[in-house]
């Protein structure tokens, strides 16, 4: 053998591509974009817009300036920007969508070496990022159709009081929140695509929502506000869409069961005793972090396999 080639996942002699499990996260998350472009108006068009414009542009000069292979047919930044877009709120201004791409790629992923390399998902680091930076990020949107005078979130609604929007409305969309967190049943069409298509596993996400669920009933006793926090925040497009994530989540089955449930412990304790009405995108960095303990404490040796330099 002349050369070797070491490349990240997935590996040249599977059937699948980077290009094409980009694609196909992409196809996955047009029902909750449409939903938001739907009820939030063209603004969101134009935040979705800036976002993957910014994310691919910010790739390509990296990769030029730095004389590196150019990488941004993969489509990794584009659902890296698409993903930024869809858990901030109309409150964000364009330039600090901008802003947050361009922090996604350049220093969560390029300077870690690109994709395959990032220690935390790039969307998640830069949506925390610019809630550090800029407080109205975490703040709701109000939809274009909302009875409600205010954009609050139902998990801000439930901390603080008021009315809360209908089952239904949580269903479809029509209620406070990041652009596209708020339509559940359009994530839930992207979840059943990507399980289809099985570009992804159902362990990570079904454990980190049961798991949310279930201790919010226990704390609550009130199995409607479990519900709205189970619907609420943006649980569903988090564990579906960015706590599945290849490179910074555990590849094996009881690794996914840890992550998922250490996700939802978390994003419970964040709710209830934090700061912040919403833990998702802490609870998957922090998750993350930890990932290659889980990996490593999780893996499954073959009978009579090597285990720390002995058998």
């Amino acid at each position: 053998m002349e050369k070797l080639m070491v490349t990240s996942s997935p590996h040249i002699h599977s059937k699948a591509s980077t290009q094409n499990i980009m694609r196909d996260v992409v196809i996955a998350l047009l029902p909750a974009t449409v939903a938001a472009v739907y009820y939030f108006g063209l603004y969101a068009l134009w935040m979705v817009c800036v976002c993957v414009i910014s994310a691919v542009l910010s790739e390509f000069l990296y990769n030029l300036i730095c004389k590196k292979k150019q990488t941004v047919k993969d489509l990794s930044s584009v659902v890296t920007g698409l993903l930024l877009a869809l858990n901030l709120s109309t409150k964000v201004e364009l330039w600090q969508c901008a802003i947050g791409s361009v922090f996604a790629i350049i220093v969560v992923k390029c300077l870690f070496g690109g994709l395959g390399q990032n220690f935390a998902n790039p969307a998640i680091t830069a949506r925390i990022f610019l809630i550090i930076a800029f407080g109205a990020v975490a703040g709701g949107s109000q939809t274009r159709f909302a009875e409600l005078a205010s954009g609050a979130t139902p998990l801000y609604v439930i901390e603080h009081g008021g009315d809360l929007p209908s089952l239904t409305d949580m269903l479809l969309g029509n209620r406070g929140g990041a652009i596209g967190e708020t339509c559940a049943i359009a994530l839930m069409l992207g979840f059943a695509y990507l399980i289809i298509r099985r570009v992804i596993s159902w362990h990570t996400p079904v454990v980190f929502t049961a798991t949310v669920f279930i201790l919010s009933l226990i704390i609550k006793q009130d199995i409607n506000i479990a519900t709205y926090e189970l619907l609420g925040g943006g649980l569903l497009i988090g564990a579906i869409f960015m706590a599945t994530d290849y490179v910074t989540t555990p590849s094996n089955k009881i690794g996914k069961v840890i992550f998922g449930l250490g996700c939802g412990v978390i994003t419970v304790l964040i709710r209830f005793w934090g700061s912040y009405p919403e833990g998702v995108s802490f609870a998957i960095l922090f998750m993350n972090i930890l990932t290659p303990f889980i990996q490593k404490i999780s893996i499954v040796r073959p009978l009579g396999g090597v285990k720390n330099g002995k058998k």
